[in-house]
């Protein structure tokens, strides 16, 4: 099956305006789309890796004029270079993306090599690979990549976050934490929790780590054995915005004498009173604020 885009598909794949787009086709020739019989404009996936490495060399200040007298081949190599040289972050998004569509699995793991080995994992998760899933997002959303596709990708970003998680030396420290790290029951989104076990252990922290959709009964029973300081859960699609309130009092009501940290996609709708142990992290920035807080601190 060909994937193909409408304008409006195209333009939030590449932030590219619609209007822009139809000024590339009729003034530059940049793109040549194809047409329904209903003469309804549609794109393929070579035309939004096209687009999406002119305007990468765009916002670099190349002019559309001078693009457009590049043949395909010549305006991919003065990517490739701006890449490799100046290490653009947006030309490793879009890497991504192209080898998300192509199943490409040779172009991934050099791509996300090449960035690990500059940047370390931490800013190669925060500057790359998250903008990445975000743009992933819009193409599920929108029906132009399909399961397979998705899982595809995910599970190559899983290794790569597992690897180094298991490189990490922690070297723990008088006032280390101790952190249990789960997923709600039916919540099998895991990348986030993956990356935030790596993120503590980098931080000398203890973590038991439980994975993916875990009934609270469970997380009960390590709880009893393990006596952790926090308990942290991340939730992406499970419980649904209905069923968070109840879920959230649940878990403060089983541990009441444990701070029980809560951050993901769900987090962001909380706007109601929760129990004192209850702890939402909505951003990055709150979680990152957290645990260096808490790194010394005596609880």
């Amino acid at each position: 099956m060909i994937t193909t885009y409408s304008i409006k598909e195209l333009e939030h794949l590449s932030g590219v305006k619609a209007h822009t787009l139809r000024i590339w086709e009729q003034r530059y020739a940049i793109l040549k789309p194809n047409r329904t019989n209903t003469n309804i404009r549609y794109y393929t996936a070579d035309d939004l890796k096209l687009v999406l490495n002119i305007a990468l060399l765009n916002q670099q200040g190349h002019r559309i004029g001078s693009i457009a007298k590049m043949s395909k081949g010549e305006i991919t190599a003065k990517v490739a270079t701006l890449g490799s040289s100046e290490f653009r972050f947006e030309w490793q998004i879009n890497q991504l993306a192209h080898a998300t569509i192509e199943v490409d699995e040779a172009s991934f793991e050099k791509t996300m090599a090449t960035c690990i080995l500059q940047h370390g994992l931490e800013k190669t998760m925060l500057k790359i690979i998250y903008p990445f899933l975000e743009k992933i997002g819009i193409m599920w959303m929108t029906g132009n990549i399909n399961p397979a596709q998705e899982h595809f990708i995910s599970n190559l970003i899983r290794q790569k976050i597992i690897v180094a998680i298991d490189g990490q030396v922690v070297t723990h420290q008088a006032h280390s934490k101790h952190y249990l790290l789960f997923l709600p029951e039916g919540e099998l989104h895991e990348l986030s929790l993956l990356f935030l076990c790596y993120l503590l252990k980098s931080r000398d922290n203890y973590v038991t780590y439980l994975g993916a959709s875990v009934p609270i009964k469970d997380v009960k029973s390590v709880v009893t054995y393990k006596n952790p300081d926090f308990l942290y859960t991340i939730s992406t699609t499970v419980p649904t915005t209905s069923q968070l309130k109840k879920y959230l009092n649940e878990l403060a009501n089983t541990f009441p004498n444990k701070t029980i940290l809560f951050s993901g996609q769900r987090s962001r709708g909380v706007r109601y009173k929760l129990p004192s142990n209850i702890v939402i992290l909505k951003k990055l920035d709150d979680v990152f604020s957290f645990i260096k807080r808490h790194a010394t601190a005596k609880i």
